[in-house]
C-alpha cells in the first residue's frame, strides 16, 4: 500500500511537470496553429538566464519572474523574426524552421553557458514530506507545483473563454484574412501568442529544473512527453493538457514502479498510437460542427 501510494503521488508531481510544458504547447496551437518544437529550447534558455542571476545572489522568486519576462521577449522576437516570414504558406515550413530553432538555442547555450551540469536550486525543500513517522512520496516543491501548473492552466481557461483578447487570438489563428476584416490587428495577436507561449514554457522549464541539475539537454524528454500529453489531451484543450499530463505521468510513474523504468518509453510510445487511432483530436479536445 505505501509503495502504491509514493507511486501515485509521484506520478501526478510528473504528470504536472508533463502539464505545464503541453500546456506551452496548447497555448501556441491554439493563438497561431503551429506545434513548437522548440519550446524546450526556449524554456532552457530563460532557465539559464534564471540560472544566472541567482548564481549572483539574486532572490529566486525575482530570476523566476526575469525567467518568464525573458521567455515573453524571446517568443516575440522569434515571431517577429524567424516565424512571421513563413505564416500563411505550407504548415510544414514553420515545422522545419521550429525543428532548425531548436538546434540552433541548443548549440548557442552550449557556447554561451558550457555544456557541464549545474545545480538549479529550489525555492521551498525537495524532501519527501512525512506523516507521523511516515515518508510519503511528495516533496513541497512537488505540491508547489501542482499549485503552479492548476493555477497557469486555470488562467489559460480564463483567457481564451471569457476575455476578448483570447477571442481575437483564436480568431486570427483560424482565418487571418476574415479576422483583418474584422478589424482584428492579426500580426499582434500572433506575436502576443508567440511571447505568451514561450513565457508558460518558461514557467515549465523552472519547475523542470527546480531541485535538479541542468545542462543544455536537460529539457530534451520533455519534448516527447510534453507532445504526448497535449496530443492525449487536446492540443486545443488547457483543460485537456493537464489531464493528459496526469495520465501519462501516472502510468509512466505505474509502469516505473511495477515492472521497469526501461519500458517507460515504450508505454508512452502506446498510448500516443492508441490516442491517434481512436480519438485523433484528443480526448477532450471538442468535435468540430461543420455544415454542408
Amino acid at each position: 500500500m505505501q509503495q502504491f501510494l509514493d507511486t501515485t503521488l509521484g506520478g501526478l508531481v510528473l504528470g504536472a511537470v508533463y502539464a505545464a510544458f503541453a500546456l506551452a504547447l496548447c497555448l501556441i496551437w491554439r493563438s497561431t496553429r503551429i506545434v513548437n518544437f522548440a519550446q524546450a529550447a526556449m524554456a532552457m534558455v530563460t532557465t539559464y538566464i534564471a540560472l544566472s542571476l541567482i548564481n549572483v545572489d539574486v532572490p529566486y522568486w525575482v530570476a523566476f519572474l526575469a525567467a518568464i519576462a525573458a521567455g515573453f521577449v524571446l517568443g516575440a522576437v522569434i515571431e517577429r523574426v524567424i516565424i512571421r516570414p513563413v505564416e500563411g504558406k505550407a504548415e510544414l515550413n514553420a515545422v522545419i524552421l521550429t525543428l532548425g530553432l531548436f538546434m540552433v538555442l541548443h548549440g548557442l547555450t552550449a557556447l554561451v553557458f558550457g555544456v557541464q551540469h549545474r545545480g538549479f536550486p529550489a525555492p521551498v525543500s525537495t524532501n519527501a514530506m512525512t506523516v507521523g513517522d511516515t515518508s510519503i512520496g511528495i516533496t513541497p516543491f512537488g505540491i508547489l507545483t501542482i499549485v503552479v501548473v492548476a493555477v497557469v492552466m486555470a488562467g489559460l481557461v480564463v483567457l481564451f473563454r471569457f476575455t476578448d483578447l483570447g477571442l481575437r487570438m483564436r480568431a486570427s489563428a483560424f482565418n487571418g484574412e476574415v479576422s483583418r476584416l474584422l478589424g482584428v490587428r492579426v500580426g499582434r495577436m500572433l506575436t502576443l501568442g508567440w511571447a505568451l507561449a514561450a513565457a508558460v514554457g518558461a514557467v515549465a522549464g523552472m519547475l523542470i529544473a527546480g531541485g535538479d541539475l541542468v545542462n543544455p539537454a536537460f529539457m530534451d524528454p520533455f519534448v516527447i512527453y510534453g507532445f504526448i500529453a497535449a496530443v492525449l489531451g487536446g492540443l486545443d484543450s488547457p483543460i485537456g493538457s493537464v489531464i493528459g499530463g496526469l495520465i501519462l505521468g501516472l502510468s509512466l510513474s505505474y509502469v516505473t514502479g511495477y515492472v521497469g523504468e526501461h519500458l517507460a518509453p515504450l508505454v508512452a510510445l502506446g498510448i500516443l498510437m492508441l490516442v491517434l487511432l481512436v480519438r485523433p483530436s484528443g480526448l477532450f479536445a471538442a468535435a468540430a460542427a461543420r455544415r454542408v
